[in-house]
């Protein structure tokens, strides 16, 4: 839906355009009104005519947010902005976009005074679009204002962003701990990027991924932030009508459009956009209950899948039950890169936001050769990782045969359908009385208690009788067991695989 547009090509004589106007000086706005009604089109267009010598545009907006029935949803309108090269499928004029967090933005060529969620670079002349996003709308409908304010002046200079390395000082191969799914005030954080490479580095964690709401504003918003202790990739959480999915060190500077649902056919082409910037693809909170957040547009090419989002919930339950069942049906996946491989790796991630959420809560731990972008990602794709609610918490995860055969996580053990295998779990950092259970194909095939939170389990078994077999490592049941519930996870591990 496209707006009659708002034009300034005659400030100096005080023409409104399209809405109400003041002009003179060194600056001139406009006001639009309008009005949506349910069933409203995702987006909404305002095109403004920008003529030359600006300096900087500002908008502010505001809605009503009117009283609801019980039971249906209210107001909630999102902002951005295109600039003059257009607002076509792919975001080549994409110029920033805050949701619903923000009430105003500028964009300017000085990248300390754009709002941060916003790209900093010249105001040049031609048509801009302001989008709106009705994110959902009353039943009476929704009265919005948008203010457009343009500053005229130099355009002055963009200073090169400068993007985090790809590579940290690191161990060789080793277990790296990390969080990919992160917000700072680039999206709907209240973190500065500061403060979140600080609380990350509190956590213990070796590596973050900045991945802000439909915006790539936060890949230059590291500068000094990383080090030879903690190694930021880039990315993006892309906000869809039908889910939300993580773009995980994808090239810095790339751009993920979200403007589509599952009913579009859009989404693959992302998928393959994000591959081809060396990224990763993994769908995020897939059973959140709410709106927009379920996700819809099916597992075919993504390249894991997060299970479990900050902390542990009936949400994260649901999600790895889903998991689990198609790793039995062995019918997700098919990733870019996964060759043979026919199953999803989980990960878990804190989806932190502000003060009060917790960094690292919970964080991937991925074997990988070294601490670099391409290692890491190739050991997430694989599936040589495990999740855990704290750095506290430790584990070692190992399948062996009759004739010395070894397997780790995400790896295959090349047994004998009958050939004896032993499944060991060294738990510490535990939970008291730490639950501890081996889950396959068929379900839990075994079950004990750590005392301590620490300690050796082994247990035998056939590849016949589990075709693979995972670690739980769970706090006690609240209520005691009575509801025949588990407890919440304190880790758990992707699978090892049985059999030729």
């Amino acid at each position: 839906m496209t707006l009659a547009p708002v034009s300034f090509a005659r400030a100096a004589d005080g023409d409104a355009g399209s809405g109400s106007g003041s002009a003179g000086g060194s600056e001139d706005s406009r006001t639009v009104t309008g009005h949506l009604e349910p069933g409203a089109p995702d987006f909404v267009y305002l095109p403004v005519d920008v003529p030359r010598g600006v300096r900087e545009i500002h908008v502010s907006y505001g809605y009503d947010r009117p009283q609801v029935p019980a039971g249906t949803t209210g107001n909630a309108l999102d902002i951005g902005i295109f600039d003059e090269r257009g607002t076509r499928d792919g975001g080549r004029g994409f110029r920033g976009w805050s949701g619903g967090f923000r009430t105003e933005f500028a964009i300017s060529a000085d990248r300390a005074a754009t709002t941060p969620a916003y790209l900093p670079g010249p105001v040049r002349a031609g048509r801009w679009h302001v989008v709106l996003g009705p994110y959902t709308i009353a039943p009476q409908g929704l009265d919005y204002e948008v203010t457009i304010t343009l500053r005229y002046g130099p355009a002055g200079e963009t200073a090169p962003p400068r993007f985090p390395p790809e590579r940290a000082k690191g161990r060789g191969r080793a277990w790296y701990r990390g969080d990919c799914h992160l917000h700072t005030v680039h999206s709907d954080g209240a973190r500065t990027p500061a403060e979140t490479a600080a609380a990350a580095r509190e956590a213990k964690l070796d590596f973050i991924t900045t991945t802000e709401h439909n915006t790539s504003s936060g890949h230059a918003a590291w500068e000094g932030l990383w080090g030879d202790d903690l190694l930021v990739l880039c990315g993006e959480e892309v906000t869809t009508r039908n889910g939300h999915y993580l773009a995980v060190g994808t090239d810095p500077g790339v751009f993920v459009d979200w403007r589509y649902r599952a009913r579009d056919d859009a989404y693959p082409r992302y998928v393959r956009q994000i591959h081809a910037a060396g990224g990763l693809v993994v769908p995020a909170h897939p059973n959140c209950p709410f709106v927009g957040c379920q996700w819809k547009f099916g597992y075919e090419g993504a390249d894991a899948v997060e299970v479990w989002n900050g902390p542990w919930t009936t949400d994260d339950e649901l999600a790895v039950a889903a998991w689990d069942n198609a790793l039995t049906a062995g019918r997700e996946g098919g990733g870019a890169g996964r060759g043979s491989m026919d199953w999803l790796p989980a990960v878990g991630n804190s989806d932190a936001h502000r003060d009060g959420q917790v960094v690292g809560l919970p964080q991937t731990v991925v074997l990988a050769d070294d601490l670099s972008r391409q290692a890491l990602l190739a050991g997430l794709r694989a599936g040589r990782s495990w999740l855990a609610e704290s750095a506290d918490v430790d584990v070692e995860f190992t399948a062996s045969g009759p004739r010395g055969e070894h397997a780790g996580i995400g790896e295959r053990l090349r047994a004998a359908q009958d050939g004896k295998v032993t499944v060991r779990l060294k738990v510490t950092g535990g939970p008291a009385e730490t639950q501890v259970r081996f889950m396959t194909d068929e379900g839990q095939l075994y079950a004990t208690t750590l005392p301590d939170g620490a300690g050796t389990v082994e247990w035998g078994t056939t590849p016949s009788y589990a075709s693979f077999v995972r670690a739980e490592v769970r706090h006690p049941a609240a209520d005691g067991g009575a509801s025949g519930l588990p407890g919440a996870m304190a880790a758990m591990t992707n699978p090892i695989w049985l059999g030729r």
